[in-house]
C-alpha cells in the first residue's frame, strides 16, 4: 500500500511537470516561420541540450508558458543541434537565447530568467504604452505588477505626453497607465494631473512633488521603483549594477544579525534613498561574491561598491558594526572620506617566461608608463581559452623582448586577485580572456584588441596600434607551414569551445 500511495505521488509530479512542458511549442524548419508570422505575440528560446544555464532555464520557462496561456502568448523552443540552419540565420551566438516576436518580427529579450520575471516581461509586451483605466478596474490594474505607474491626467495634456515618452523607454520594465479621474486621484494622495508609482513593496506606493515633465518622471521612477533594501542574486544583480549608483551590501549569515544591522540599514537607506542602493546578500550562498570584493570571511559585513568607479569601500571588517560607526561611515562615504580599497597580490620578487606580471600595486607604475606601449592581458586562472591563448602570448613578449631597446611591453594581470585601480582609463572587464592596448603617447584611450588568438593577429594589431616601432620576426618556410597547420588545429578546438557554457563571469552573480 505503501509503495502504490508513493507511486502515485511519483506519477502525478512526473505528469504536472509534463504538462507544463508541453505548453512550450518545439520549432522545427517545418513550421518554424508560419508559426512566428501567425502568433501576435511569442517568446522564442534557442537552446543546446548540453548547456547547463539552458537547463536551469527549462522549468522556469516551462512555467511560464502555462501561465500565459490564458493570455494567449507563446513560448515556444527550437533545438540549435538539430535545427542549426534557423539558429545561424536568427544570428543565434550564445545558449541560452531568448528572442521577442510579434508577428514575425524579433527583438532581444531584455528581462530575467525566472518564470515570474518572464510572465510580467511578456504581459507587459501585450499592453501599450500606456493604457486607459477604467474607475472600475483601477484596483486590479494598480495591483498588476511589481511596480506600476500610474497618471492622473488628462488625455493629450503635456502631463500626458510626458508620462507617454516614459513609457516608450521603460515599457520593458514597468506598466504604464492613466486615467483622469479626481476622485481617486484624491483617495491615492495626489490630484489631477499627478502621478503616483503603486509598488508591492516598502510603503505600498509613492506620490510624485514638483512639476510633472518627462525629466521629473524619469527621475522619479528610477528611485521609487528600487525597494528601500532587497535581497540579492543573479535575478536582480544587473539591475543595482545598471543604476549608476553606489551599492551598499550587507553579508549575513545569521538570521539576528540580518535583523538588527539590516533594521540600520534600511533607517539610513531611507535617508539617502535616490542616492545610494541598499541590499542584503547571503554570505554563505554568495561568498564567493564576498571574496570578489575583497572581503574575509567574517560575519557580518558591509562594504560599498561605486559602481561607477568601480571601486570598494569595506566597513573595517576588525570593528563590531555599531549603528552609530555605521552611519557616520555611510555619510564619510559621501562626503569623500573613504580611501577606496584595491586587492593586489604582492609585487612578485622575480618576473618570468617573458611575459610581465602586473599587480594592482604596480599598476600605474607598469601599465600608464608614457614612454612605452603596453600590451595588458586580463586573464583568470580557471579559464580554458586564457589556458590556450599562454603559449602564443609568451611566444609574442619573448620575441619583442629579444628586440633591442624595445619599448613595448608584453604583460599580464590575473584579475581575479587583483582589481583595477581607480586610476585606470579602462575598466570594462566583462569577460576573459581581455586584451588591452595602453598606447605610449595616449595612455586615456586604450584600445581593446578583438581579433582571433593568432600570433599573426596579434602582431598586426600591434603594428597597426602602438606607437613605437613592432618588430616581427622574419619567418622560415617550414615555420609558416608549421603555424598554418597549429592555427587551423587551433580554430578546431575554439569551435568546440563554443559548444561549451559561457566563460565570460566574474563570480557565481
Amino acid at each position: 500500500m505503501r509503495f502504490n500511495k508513493l507511486f502515485k505521488i511519483v506519477a502525478s509530479v512526473a505528469l504536472a511537470s509534463q504538462a507544463l512542458a508541453d505548453d512550450v511549442v518545439s520549432l522545427t524548419k517545418d513550421d518554424y516561420e508560419v508559426t512566428l508570422e501567425s502568433a501576435p505575440l511569442a517568446l522564442v528560446k534557442y537552446f543546446a541540450p548540453w548547456c547547463g544555464h539552458c537547463k536551469a532555464l527549462a522549468p522556469e520557462f516551462a512555467k511560464a508558458a502555462t501561465t500565459l496561456k490564458e493570455d494567449k502568448i507563446l513560448l515556444a523552443e527550437v533545438d540549435c543541434t538539430v535545427e542549426s540552419d534557423i539558429c545561424n540565420e536568427v544570428g543565434v551566438r550564445g545558449y541560452p537565447t531568448l528572442k521577442v516576436y510579434r508577428n514575425g518580427k524579433a527583438s532581444d529579450y531584455k528581462g530575467q530568467r525566472t518564470a515570474d520575471s518572464i510572465v510580467s516581461y511578456m504581459k507587459k509586451q501585450n499592453l501599450p504604452d500606456v493604457t486607459a483605466i477604467k474607475a472600475e478596474d483601477f484596483e486590479k490594474f494598480s495591483a498588476s505588477d511589481k511596480v506600476v505607474v500610474v497618471g492622473f491626467v488628462k488625455k493629450d495634456s503635456d502631463e500626458y505626453k510626458a508620462l507617454e515618452a516614459n513609457a516608450k523607454e521603460l515599457r520593458d520594465q514597468f506598466v504604464f497607465g492613466y486615467i483622469d479621474d479626481e476622485e481617486l486621484a484624491k483617495k491615492a494622495g495626489a490630484q489631477v494631473p499627478g502621478i503616483v508609482l503603486y509598488k508591492q513593496f516598502d510603503d505600498g506606493k509613492a506620490v510624485m512633488q514638483g512639476k510633472i515633465s518627462q525629466e521629473s518622471i524619469e527621475e522619479f521612477v528610477k528611485v521609487e521603483s528600487v525597494p528601500l533594501m532587497d535581497e540579492l542574486g543573479p535575478e536582480n544583480y544587473s539591475k543595482y549594477m545598471d543604476s549608476g549608483l553606489p551599492l551598499v551590501y550587507l553579508f549575513t549569515s545569521d538570521a539576528e544579525d540580518k535583523k538588527t544591522v539590516g533594521a540600520w540599514c534600511e533607517a539610513i537607506a531611507k535617508k539617502v534613498q535616490g542616492k545610494l542602493n541598499f541590499v542584503y546578500i547571503d554570505a554563505v550562498k554568495f561568498s564567493g561574491h564576498g571574496k570578489f570584493l575583497g572581503l574575509k570571511e567574517n560575519w557580518p559585513a558591509v562594504i560599498i561598491q561605486d559602481v561607477k568607479q568601480n571601486t570598494k569601500y569595506p566597513y573595517p571588517q576588525d570593528k563590531k558594526i555599531e549603528k552609530e560607526a555605521l552611519e557616520k561611515f555611510i555619510e564619510d562615504f559621501q562626503a569623500g572620506k573613504l580611501e577606496p580599497y584595491v586587492k593586489s597580490q604582492d609585487v612578485p620578487e622575480k618576473q618570468e617566461d617573458g611575459v610581465y606580471n602586473v599587480v594592482a600595486k604596480t599598476f600605474d607604475e607598469v601599465v600608464l608608463d608614457k614612454s612605452k606601449d603596453v600590451l595588458l592581458l586580463f586573464y583568470a586562472p580557471w579559464c580554458g581559452h586564457c589556458k590556450k591563448l599562454a603559449p602564443t602570448y609568451i611566444e609574442i613578449a619573448e620575441e619583442i623582448n629579444k628586440t633591442e631597446g624595445s619599448k613595448v611591453l608584453v604583460a599580464r594581470m590575473d584579475a581575479t586577485e587583483n582589481d583595477i585601480p581607480a586610476s585606470s582609463p579602462w575598466n570594462n572587464l566583462e569577460g576573459f580572456p581581455t586584451v588591452i592596448l595602453f598606447k605610449a603617447d595616449d595612455k586615456n584611450t586604450p584600445i581593446v584588441y578583438e581579433g582571433d588568438r593568432s600570433k599573426d593577429s596579434i602582431y598586426e594589431f600591434l603594428k597597426k596600434n602602438a606607437v613605437n616601432e613592432v618588430k616581427v620576426p622574419e619567418k622560415k618556410e617550414e615555420e609558416k607551414k608549421e603555424e598554418e597547420k597549429k592555427e587551423e588545429e587551433k580554430k578546431e578546438e575554439e569551435k568546440k569551445e563554443e559548444k561549451k557554457d559561457d566563460e565570460k563571469v566574474k563570480d557565481e552573480l
